[in-house]
């Protein structure tokens, strides 16, 4: 990285505008005037919508779209892998032996996934700044929440069973998007391949380039027991992108940091991301472990592995970024353009001069309680499904005899479809591996709190921490749906009356972790977003909406083109062929390919010259996994699936020359679909759809 940041830095100085394929942008405010320029692209509105409906989000944290007129979802493989692993048993491993469903008959329903197709967009910034105006800390949050609230209810009505409405902040305040979507319960799996060819290479090629990976997998949306008939979708070029032509990524970027000011990026990189690298370390020895154990236990393990995995690479790569003193020169020289376009100015000044000095003090709030609040009521709590059925159970009793207004945020009746969901999903749950979790979570509590906090004994009482775990799971009744769902519909009394050990854990640690929750919101949260809004408000007023948004796994479009990249003075080629994946075999894991795939070779069947993966230079981050690459025909090219290790910065800036998205070629799936796994009804649903 060292070699490439000084000269951006110099480049950035004189502008914090989006440079030539750099940009995570909104529906509603595409680029044009770059486009032109760039690519020669003039996207009509009527070319902008017609993507934005066939383009989808899977509220789990991935992105999809639409790709035929029946209903016919296509996303990544580690996107529908938490499906897989749910539909399978000991004696049926999908994802050993892949998915398909011949006929539509054999599609079967995913747990978990929720499907939300965007229908429409709504400025309701000046609603939520008219009730924040004026207030600060406690009233600040109270009336924020409220009018969110208010807004999402209104807008849902009596229909959030298949209506979804976020109110999303973008610019961190600046802007205030009301997203309504038509959500999609009743998802279906039809084909994934096996993990063995969806993750080849593993780990140790996860944000690498060249690649080999068939990282697809397809759904299919159902509502009223029927396939879905979407009147938007994309159809399927078998011929994909040629070298330097346009692509453009349509998902939803979970979340990036690129606007953030300098106390909130030194506390990431002095103690946020320090703390989670040795988490996820730890974590990943542990599941290393168990998954070493016996094949089921490699079956039940290896999604979250998986995922503890990749977050270390990710996050190791944004560390590396921040510890980059030219990145963190690029940031201070943008932070003090602004700053003095501010101070120049004495209104300015007046209004938001201020602005950097509170948020750098409610980061140091932030700093003070992080771990508290982490390991209380954050990320860090009980790693326990049990638990997590648990706190929803007790929270939900007790929220949902409020006033909608009034709610934690995640249990307002606009957002409850999707915790139901959740909360009711018939995946099954394994005792021996909720011990396991849960007893390294309680280890660390007492590790990270200490043997004499109040919280920890509270917690653990007189029991080591493996010993309560053993008792909780062992005791606990939560594993069965029909349980959860008599508690759900008891509300309060029967929550109270429940003796379930994980219901009583949850109820005695729940006024702590309120407490610590509301200190949050009210000394760190309320401040920043404040605050944020009106460092947005400056940047507004000295570059317009020629800045795009910071992600907020909202839909995003970005435009790039297909293009290697030089790595220590050898070219990168964009494409990667078929017959590279069995050069890169070595028939040991990670490195084996599935059986179908040497079978289907020996046959004569592969076109072993057709292009398998490529890269292109489109922006992109977590959540835009899944994603269609599309030309502007507005047919799919390609499926997005990871980045690469350039890439891992690009939470906090973007570097044409380097940064590159990886996306598997629209011919190359169906050159598997129809040649390895005699797919041929999805193969040509797809193909077919172009025709309609």
């Amino acid at each position: 990285m060292k070699r490439v940041c000084a000269t951006l830095v110099l480049a950035a100085l004189s502008s914090t505008a989006a440079v030539a394929g750099e940009g995570m942008w909104t529906p509603d405010n595409l680029p044009l005037a770059q486009l032109r320029a760039e690519y020669g692209f003039t996207p009509t509105p009527q070319w902008a919508t017609h993507v934005r409906k066939a383009a989808l989000r899977l509220a789990g944290g991935c992105s999809g779209s639409f790709v035929s007129p029946d209903g016919l979802v296509l996303t990544n493989h580690h996107c529908v892998n938490s499906c897989v692993q749910q539909l399978s048993s000991a004696d049926q491993d999908y994802i050993k032996s892949g998915f398909l469903a011949r006929e539509r008959k054999d599609e079967i329903k995913c747990p978990e996934i929720e499907l939300n197709r965007l229908d429409d967009i709504t400025d309701v910034t000046a609603r939520v700044q008219q009730a924040t105006h004026g207030k600060s800390g406690e009233d600040y949050s109270k009336a924020e929440k409220a009018v969110k609230s208010a807004i999402e209810s209104e807008c849902a009505g009596k229909d959030s069973a298949t209506t979804r409405c976020d109110v999303v902040s973008l610019y961190h305040g600046g802007v205030y998007k009301l997203y309504r979507y038509h959500r999609i319960q009743d998802v279906r799996l039809a084909f994934a391949p096996e993990l063995e060819a969806a993750f080849f290479g593993g780990d140790p090629d996860n944000f690498n380039f060249p690649r080999f990976d068939l990282d697809m997998g397809l759904l299919r949306a159902y509502e009223q027991g029927k396939p879905m008939r979407p009147k938007d979708y994309f159809p399927f070029s078998r011929a994909g992108a040629e070298a330097g032509e346009m692509t453009v990524i349509v998902g939803n970027p979970g979340g990036t940091d690129r606007q953030l000011t300098l106390a909130q990026l030194e506390l990431a990189r002095d103690v946020d991301l320090v703390d989670s690298l040795l988490r996820l370390s730890e974590l990943r020895g542990l599941l290393t472990q168990f998954r070493s154990e016996s094949a089921e236990h490699w079956r039940i393990a290896q999604n979250d592995l998986f995922g503890i995995e990749n977050s270390y690479k990710v996050l190791r790569g944004h560390l590396a970024a921040l510890q980059e003193p030219a990145v963190f020169e690029l940031k201070r020289a943008q932070e003090r353009e602004l700053r003095e376009f501010v101070a120049a100015d004495p209104v300015r000044q007046g209004k938001y001069g201020a602005a950097w000095d509170e948020i750098a003090r409610a980061v140091a709030v932030q700093k003070a309680i992080g771990k508290r609040r982490d390991w209380i009521e954050g990320g860090g709590q009980m790693w326990s499904r049990h638990f997590t059925y648990a706190r929803m159970l007790v929270r939900g009793a007790a929220e949902r005899a409020k006033p909608d207004a009034e709610r934690l945020r995640e249990y307002t009746e606009s957002k409850l479809p999707a915790l139901t969901q959740r909360l009711f999903s018939t995946a099954p749950m394994y005792p021996d591996y909720e011990k396991v979790r849960l007893g390294w979570t309680l280890t660390k509590l007492r590790e990270v709190l200490g043997t004499s906090d109040p919280f920890v004994r509270k917690v653990l009482g007189n029991d080591a921490p493996e010993a309560l775990a053993k008792r909780l799971v062992d005791g606990s009744k939560l594993a069965d749906v029909a349980v959860r769902k008599a508690l759900w519909e008891g509300g309060a009394d029967a929550v109270a009356r429940s003796d379930d050990p994980f219901i009583v854990l949850a109820r005695l640690i729940d006024p702590d972790a309120r407490a610590i929750r509301t200190r949050y919101e009210n000394e760190v949260k309320s401040v920043i977003d404040k605050n944020s809004e009106l460092i947005a408000a400056a940047r507004f007023e000295k570059y317009g909406t020629s800045v795009y948004p910071d992600a907020t796994f909202t839909q995003r479009f970005s435009f790039g083109k297909v293009e290697g990249w030089i790595e220590k003075g050898e070219p990168v080629a964009p494409f990667t062929t078929i017959g590279g994946a069995f050069g890169h075999a070595t028939g040991a894991y990670p490195f084996a390919l599935p059986q179908s795939w040497l079978d289907a070779k020996a046959a004569g069947k592969l076109n072993l010259d057709q292009r398998y993966n490529f890269v292109s230079t489109n922006d992109i981050i977590g959540g835009n996994s899944g994603s269609p690459v599309i030309n502007a025909k507005a047919e799919v090219v390609g499926l997005v699936f990871d980045g690469n290790i350039h890439s891992l910065g690009g939470n906090y800036w973007y570097d044409g020359r380097l940064n590159r998205a990886v996306s598997v070629h629209s011919g190359a799936m169906l050159e598997a679909l129809r040649n390895i796994y005699g797919a041929s009804a999805l193969a040509q649903e797809l193909e077919s759809a172009r025709k309609r």
